[in-house]
Order: C-alpha cells, then sequence, then structure tokens
C-alpha cells in the first residue's frame, strides 16, 4: 500500500497511457507504440550520451525514410535524425549551461570550415528561391552537424571509441548488404533490380554502392589495425566477403571506381609523394585533357557499352559511354543545368535544396535524354561540387572544397605527426589511414553523386571529420609535452 500511495502519479500516468493508447489502437493509431521507445532512446541520450551516439551510427545503415511509406511527401530517415535532434538540443544546452567544447575546437580548420559553409547555407537561404526549402535544409545539416561533430569530439580523444564507431557503421552495413544480397538473389542478380532490392533501407543502388565502399575501407582497418584473436579474424575475414560482395553486386560503377581511387591515394600516403609533384601532375593531366579534347570525345564517341550489362569488365567501360549510354548522358545534362543555374544566379545560387524544384528550366534541349523530365522532378545534380555551384553560388561550392581540402590535410597531417612524435603508435596510424581512405572513396564519388543530406553519407563524413579534430587537439597536447 505504501508502495503505490508514493508512486500514485506514475500509475495514473501509466494508466492513462495505455488507456489513450487502447483508444487510438481500436481506431487503427498506432503512433502511441512508439513512446516507450522513445523515452528510453531519450533516458540513453541524456545519461549515457556516447552510447546514444555510437547506436546512432549502428542504426543508420538500418534507418528508413519515409518517403517510403508517403509517396514523397514527408522526407525523415527514423530513428537516425530524430534521435539527432534530440542530441542537437541535448548538446546546445549543455554548452550553453556550461561549455564543455574548448578553445582548440573551434579554432581547428575543420570547424572553422564547416562554420563557414553553414554561414553561406544561412546568407543563400535568405536568398534563395524557395527560402522554407531551404531554412528545412539548413536545419537538418544543423542536427547532422552539431551533435556529430560535438559528441564526437569529446568521445573520439579516446581511441577505443574510434573502433566503437567504425564497429557499430560496418555492423549496420554488413547486415543491409546480407539483407540486399538474398533479395536480389530472388532475382538471379539481375541488374535492372540492382536498383532498388536494397530498399527500404537505401533509395537506390547508388547511395547504397557508395555506403558499401566505405565500409568495404573500414572492415580492412578494423582487420589490420591489431592483432585480433581467432574469432575476431574469422568475422572481419567473413564481413570483408559479405561487404564485397555487397560491393560487386551493387553494379554501381562510382563506387568501383573509387576503390581504385582510394588505393592510388594509399600509394601516395605510403610512398610519400609530395604534395607539389600531384599538383603537377594534375594540371599536366587536365592541360592534355583540355588540349586533346576533340580527339578524346572522338574516341568516347566510339564506346557504345551500356551499362545495363552485369559484367565487370564491360560495366567499367560503359562509364566512359557519352553517346548511348541513358544514365551518363542524364548526368552531363544535369550538370549542364546546373552550370546553366550558376550562369543565371552566381553570387548567391538557387538556394540551398533547391535544384530539384528548379532546374527543369535550365536544361539543354539538345541533352535532353530518353530517362529526362521536364518537371524537374528527378532529383539532385549528381555531384556535391556541381549541385552546390548551382544552389549557393561560386562561393557555396568554395565553402564545399574548402571543407573537403581542410577534412584531408587534417588527416594526412595527423598521420605525418604520428610518425613523426608517436611512430609506437601504429594503431591510431592504421585507424586513421582507414578513415582517410573511405573518405576518398566518398568524395570521389561525390564527383557523380550527392548524398549528404542523407543520414547514410553525412554521420560517416561529419563522424571522420570529428575523429580528426579530436585526434589533432591530443596531438597538438602530446607534441608540447615532448
Amino acid at each position: 500500500m505504501k508502495f503505490i500511495k508514493n508512486n500514485s502519479l506514475l500509475i495514473s500516468i501509466a494508466l492513462l497511457f495505455m488507456g489513450v493508447n487502447a483508444y487510438l489502437v481500436f481506431n487503427d493509431n498506432y503512433f502511441l507504440n512508439a513512446l516507450p521507445l522513445v523515452l528510453v532512446i531519450a533516458y540513453i541520450a541524456i545519461f549515457h550520451t556516447s552510447s546514444a551516439f555510437l547506436l546512432t551510427v549502428f542504426l543508420t545503415p538500418l534507418s528508413v525514410n519515409l518517403e517510403e511509406f508517403t509517396d514523397g511527401k514527408f522526407g525523415l530517415y527514423l530513428p537516425t535524425e530524430p534521435i539527432l535532434f534530440g542530441l542537437m538540443l541535448w548538446i546546445i544546452l549543455k554548452e550553453l549551461k556550461s561549455p564543455i567544447m574548448n578553445k582548440e575546437f573551434w579554432s581547428h580548420p575543420i570547424t572553422l570550415s564547416i562554420g563557414f559553409y553553414l554561414l553561406w547555407v544561412f546568407m543563400t537561404s535568405i536568398t534563395s528561391a524557395q527560402p522554407l526549402v531551404s531554412f528545412k535544409f539548413l536545419l537538418m545539416k544543423l542536427w547532422f552537424i552539431i551533435p556529430i561533430l560535438m559528441i564526437g569530439f569529446n568521445i573520439f580523444k579516446n581511441k577505443s571509441n574510434i573502433v566503437k564507431f567504425l564497429w557499430c557503421y560496418t555492423a549496420g552495413m554488413t547486415i543491409v548488404i546480407v539483407y540486399t544480397i538474398i533479395h536480389h538473389w530472388g532475382f538471379n542478380f539481375r541488374e535492372k533490380e540492382s536498383h532498388w532490392v536494397m530498399s527500404p533501407f537505401f533509395k537506390d543502388h547508388t547511395i547504397y554502392g557508395a555506403s558499401v565502399a566505405m565500409s568495404i575501407v573500414f572492415v580492412l582497418g578494423l582487420y589490420f589495425y591489431k592483432k585480433h584473436s581467432l574469432q575476431a579474424k574469422v568475422l572481419l575475414v567473413i564481413m570483408f566477403i559479405i561487404t564485397l560482395l555487397g560491393l560487386y553486386f551493387s553494379y554501381t560503377r562510382g563506387a568501383w571506381l573509387s576503390i581504385v581511387f582510394a588505393i592510388s591515394v594509399w600509394a601516395f600516403i605510403k610512398y610519400k609523394v609530395k604534395f607539389k609533384y600531384l599538383l603537377s601532375i594534375g594540371i599536366i593531366v587536365l592541360s592534355v585533357i583540355l588540349f586533346s579534347w576533340s580527339k578524346i570525345e572522338m574516341e568516347l564517341a566510339k564506346n557504345k557499352q551500356e551499362h545495363t550489362t552485369t559484367n565487370f569488365d564491360e560495366r567499367l567501360q560503359s562509364a566512359a559511354n557519352i553517346t548511348s549510354d541513358a544514365s551518363n548522358l542524364e548526368r552531363l545534362n544535369r550538370w549542364s543545368a546546373a552550370w546553366n543555374m550558376f550562369k543565371e544566379r552566381p553570387v548567391f545560387g538557387f538556394g540551398p535544396a533547391t535544384y530539384a524544384f528548379e532546374y527543369a528550366p535550365y536544361q539543354d534541349p539538345g541533352k535532353l535524354t530518353v530517362i529526362s523530365t521536364n518537371f524537374g522532378n528527378q532529383g539532385n545534380a549528381h555531384s556535391e561540387y556541381l549541385g552546390a555551384l548551382a544552389e549557393m553560388g561560386l562561393i557555396g561550392m568554395l565553402s564545399v572544397l574548402v571543407f573537403v581540402a581542410a577534412l584531408f590535410y587534417s588527416g594526412i597531417m595527423l598521420l605525418i605527426n604520428i610518425k613523426r612524435y608517436t611512430p609506437e603508435d601504429t594503431e591510431l596510424y592504421i585507424l586513421l589511414l582507414c578513415i582517410i581512405l573511405a573518405m576518398s572513396t566518398y568524395f570521389f564519388h561525390g564527383l557523380l553523386n550527392n548524398y549528404l543530406d542523407t543520414d547514410k553519407a553525412s554521420i560517416p563524413v561529419y563522424g571522420a571529420a570529428a575523429v580528426f579534430i579530436a585526434q589533432g587537439v591530443m596531438m597538438r597536447r602530446r607534441k608540447s609535452t615532448l
């Protein structure tokens, strides 16, 4: 009786909840069933913030977009985005009450580059052709960036949490890949079905392929960073084989090529090729392309290989088919539209996230394909960089490039400093190297697609940024004690 008396309010609330929920369920409304789960997640977020962060990383590959069930009327990734929104509010309240982020965080090149990017997103949202769309995009960016960077900065100072981050993402991806392979198997691994068999977890095979490419590098990093027990080795080998199969059967040419690019980046790092040499090579290659473009275009025109083949060699060859491959031609159409939009509004662009609503009139009639639409309702600019150029003008694209440059500069400088000041810390070196290579797969893929407006790409990318910031601060402290 004493227990009941002391907890009467709690019992009353529970009974009220049960009654209201029963009434709603009777009328085919089930949303209140999620309340206990929401309360559990809120408890974890407040009292075990790092666990909530890592849980979100694990759930990222498994999240489902409500667009799949609302005919595109409402886009929200569940359960990751509500959790990130809650974490954002919680970390902001903590920072306002008693600052938990130090000056080293705020003055880091990556933090400054992201701050510059967000400031320009805000400015161009004011001048946007569709301000509501742009400010919704800004809000979404804030709940992707703030909790990942700020919580990540505090937990990634500990190397073991970097390992947990990689494990969480690869474990979630492995589950999705197994699901996709089994689903695809039912269609005899045909190319046409490869575009959607990863649904509802991924919208299409391109973002799925980009995520699989990052995951395969993470798995390799986990395998090589230290000596494991036999059980752990077997598990990682199995995960690697599953992820490799996922990469192959994604039939995503950009993902395949991004792995080749990552191997090239690894070779440049391993053999310590100086930046000035890379810059010289890049200028020479670009000059050859510009002065020989007519001949190159004639050779490309001879390539009739379609991307619908499932043969690996033929599918790679189709990546250079700009004559008859509808996917390649449509990508060129989107890039052309983005360039035309930039010429129309070179300073502020049309506004963040507005490309899909505005590009239709800017398509070149001579570049329209069988999959083009006059309504402009078929997605984005297919480029992280050109999309920013069309939506936020030249400064917007530069803000993206500055972030990418700061990310890779910080990561590579960390590798150099580890070799110089703590050469015995091979575990951290390998972990950071694998993160750099995973990011190289994504930003190479960013030439062909843009996915930083999704949790699938934003969480690993901004998670990598948080790792580099945290470890950069720790490295600076180690250097000061030597």
